[in-house]
Parts: C-alpha cells; structure tokens; sequence
C-alpha cells in the first residue's frame, strides 16, 4: 500500500482498496470458503455502517464550510491568526493547541472535516508554512485523540482486550507516556521541520 502511494502508482483511497482485496484474500485462505461466507456479511455491514457515518459526517462539514466560507469566514480566520503574538509560529501553535484540546470532545474524523478545513488555507497564507510539514504537524496531533480520554478509541480498544483484573484507569494512566511521546514528536518536528518535507520533495521535487 506505502509502496504504491510513494511511487505515485496509486492515490491513498486506490491503495486502501489493494489492501481490503489483500485482507479478502487472506481471510479466504485462511477460512475456507465456508468460513469466510459467515465472516463476509457482517464485515460488509459493519463496513457500510461506518462509511455512511464517514459521508453524513462529512455531507454535514461540507455545508457547514460552505456557509462559513460565504459569510467570510475564512477571511475572519485569518485575520485573528495573523493578529496573534509571535507571528506565523504563534498561530502554528495556537491552532495546535486548539486541535489538541478539542480531541478531548471530537472524533478525529470530525476534526479533520470541520477543523481543518477552516483553519488551514488561513494557516497556508501565512509567510514560511510548507503545507506538507503542517500536514504532519496535524496528523500527528491528531493522533493523540485516539488516546487520551474520554473519546479515545485506542483506550476502549484496550479494554475490549485488557484482562479483568486491568481497570479503566490503569489504562488511562499507561496512556499517558504515548501522549507525551507524540506531543515531544511534535516538538521535535517543530525544530527539525525536514524530517517531515525531506522524503515527499525528494521523491517529487518540491
């Protein structure tokens, strides 16, 4: 899949796609032909209903853009980042911080659709930001929101699989140096900002 979106052979969603048909295909060797009729109808379910909550949620950012965009909206935005102390890296941070904080009360799903839209093209105006270095920067932070509680989806991952005699917060607890390694990630892309850009220009020239 990695293969085939770096080499330019395949978009993400066409390389998603090579690996469900790779997932069938194992799961039929694995299975049997009968097995894998009884796992099938409940995988395609499961899928279907995790699609259409995908598109209504992103059905619904699409509309909510639009009439931000078309009371000027985006212009509002970037003024008030470009107002902010510290310039083009205050406003890098603040919208940081903003993401962070609200993956305590967001899916990432909804962030990406109602958040990022609005506060990136105001970012990408700003002097000095390489959009693939703040693409990292976000799906990066992002990745912290299936951590941390409450909405967390790695934490109730954990419970469906944690033994009984391992509580709630114990896993809450031991979540808490992961958070702090991708957190120090961030830092760390924030002063070494090529070890997120060098890699994609070398392969397309940017």
């Amino acid at each position: 899949m990695l293969g085939s979106i770096l080499g330019g052979i395949a978009t993400p969603t066409e390389a998603a796609s090579v690996g469900a048909v790779g997932a069938i295909l194992l799961a039929l060797v694995k299975l049997g032909p009968k097995g894998f009729a009884g796992v099938l109808a409940p995988v395609m379910t499961r899928t279907a209903q995790v699609t259409s909550m995908i598109f209504v949620i992103l059905i619904g950012a699409t509309l909510f853009s639009l009439v931000f965009r078309g009371l000027g909206g985006d212009d509002m935005v970037h003024r008030a980042l470009a107002d902010l102390p510290g310039g083009t890296g205050g406003a890098i941070i603040a919208v940081m911080i903003a993401m962070f904080l609200l993956g305590f009360v967001m899916d990432a799903f909804e962030i990406i659709f109602v958040v990022v839209p609005i506060v990136a093209p105001a970012l990408l105006k700003l002097p000095g930001v390489d959009p693939v270095w703040l693409a990292v920067m976000m799906a990066i932070n992002l990745q912290t929101s299936y951590m941390h509680p409450p909405l967390g989806p790695t934490l109730f991952f954990l419970r469906g699989v944690a033994p009984p005699e391992i509580t709630t917060r114990h896993i809450y607890v031991g979540i808490i140096p992961f958070v702090l390694i991708q957190l120090f990630a961030l830092v760390v892309l924030w002063f070494a900002p090529g070890l997120a850009t060098w890699l994609p220009h070398r392969l397309y020239g940017g």
